[in-house]
């Protein structure tokens, strides 16, 4: 598999202060860790852009598009809620983020990879149609599958979200709509508190008890995720790749290893495969242990690049 990895500096200038879980080391770490376990050298590299305000308007409404720029200080931090804060260079990491997703949809219709891993941060699917929330700002894995629909003419899109915490985000934007398949799973019950319920037939809601592990995850997606994917048949597959639910992350109470965030890409991919031509786009959301983050997403490229899981871990450089 060609595995394409986009990132940009202007994400580590967004920060929330200095106790704040989602902070720029969180891209540090993963990015040590890939280059340690020479993962990372395996993958295609690229910057991402600026998403356009076209880009983001098609999941955001333009008022709240410039009611987010207005609160952009010109110095320090401001407060949008408890959990979500902004200084001057958030939304030009926003931006980027989100523009990491599209750059990433283009590169497998374009066929210049098979799969992508947006290594960004803030992260999206908690940010509303009309509400920043839980560390998010923009919901890029939205802004990615609308642009793929808008230019590329996708007519069914797959939204596979592992992260710990629900997609409250992806689902305000896209809930009913028949063309986006939303399959969520998260420990149950837990923040964001709202859209918990499966009321829509687009979303597959996949609460898991506190203390769920790897086994019960496992027979859980099987049981809850695989007949909707294969019934939908999605020719294009994303993911919101977080690693929140690992069993040392202080985030939450699910108990996955990371052989799991491996286990569940190869799924994903092999859906990809058989409706979508390998094609699949991935971002990062949560992970906030950095050396779990680290070996996670190393778990999570090495199914990318359709490498077997190992454990080994890298050895430091003499």
């Amino acid at each position: 598999m060609i595995t394409a990895y986009l990132t940009h500096p202007d994400c580590q200038l967004h920060h929330m202060g200095p106790e704040h879980p989602e902070s720029p080391l969180r891209l540090e770490a993963i990015r040590a860790r890939l280059s340690l376990a020479g993962v990372l050298q395996q993958t295609m590299q690229f910057d991402a852009k600026e998403a356009s305000q076209e880009a983001l308007a098609r999941v955001h409404p333009w008022r709240h598009l410039q009611a987010l720029d207005k609160c952009v200080p010109e110095e320090g931090i401001v407060t949008l809620d408890s959990d979500t804060m902004m200084n001057p260079d958030s939304l030009q990491a926003a931006r980027v983020a989100a523009g990491a997703v599209v750059k990433g949809v283009d590169q497998v219709f374009k066929r210049q990879a098979d799969n992508v891993f947006c290594a960004v941060r803030p992260p999206g699917h908690h940010a509303e149609a009309a509400d920043a929330m839980g560390f998010c700002f923009y919901n890029n894995v939205a802004v990615g599958a609308a642009h793929a629909r808008d230019k590329y003419g996708a007519r069914r899109i797959a939204i596979l979200d592992f992260d710990v915490h629900q997609c409250n985000g992806t689902i305000d934007i896209f809930k009913n709509d028949p063309n986006i398949l939303i399959c969520t799973s998260f420990q149950y019950p837990f923040y964001p508190w709202r859209y918990l319920r499966s009321e829509w037939q687009n979303v597959v809601n996949t609460p898991l008890e506190v203390g769920t592990d790897s086994a019960a995850f496992r027979r859980i997606i099987e049981r809850h995720w695989l007949p909707a994917l294969h019934a939908f048949k999605p020719d294009l597959v994303m993911i919101s790749a977080g690693f929140d639910a690992h069993k040392d992350d202080p985030m939450a109470d699910i108990c996955l290893e990371d052989e799991d965030f491996h286990w569940i890409t190869h799924l994903a991919m092999e859906i990809a495969t058989l409706y979508a031509d390998n094609r699949l786009v991935s971002v990062l959301e949560g992970g906030y242990n950095l050396e779990t983050l680290g070996r996670g997403v190393e778990a999570h490229l090495k199914a990318l690049l359709g490498l077997p899981y190992s454990a080994n871990p890298p050895e430091e450089p003499q």
